[in-house]
């Protein structure tokens, strides 16, 4: 298995684990209905829903996460960073928020350094 493939292997099961550990504070129709999605691999559905969310109800730190982890999927860096850093405004002392955005930022060392240059994303990964 060669390194890229690896790596995916890696996100895909954190991303799993760690949406999933943030849905247990989850309230919501769209919440709820994002992160199904999110179970599925259904990404862009995800976005929509969290999105909605977050519009609705901008102090939900849970959509803000949730949002974050989704940006991340579809490669779209800085919007994963502003989500991880709006949650964190809000509850700074959540440790599931803290561990994702931490989680983030290892990784974006690590695919820069695969990438050989700063991965500053913007546009879905296909």
């Amino acid at each position: 298995m060669n390194r890229r493939a690896a790596l995916g292997i890696l996100v895909a099961a954190a991303t799993a684990l760690l949406v999933s550990a943030c849905s247990r504070t989850m309230r919501g129709g769209d919440l709820r209905l994002g992160f199904k999605a999110s179970e599925e691999e259904r990404w862009d559905e995800a976005l929509v829903y969290w999105e909605k969310t977050v519009a609705a109800n901008p102090r939900s730190v849970s959509a803000h996460n949730n949002l974050a982890v989704a940006y991340e999927k579809k490669g779209r860096w800085e919007d994963a960073r502003k989500e991880y850093e709006a949650a964190l405004a809000l509850e700074p002392t959540n440790l599931s928020v803290r561990h994702n955005f931490e989680r983030f930022k290892e990784n974006m060392a690590v695919w820069e350094d695969a990438a050989g240059k700063p991965a500053t994303g913007g546009t879905d990964e296909k």
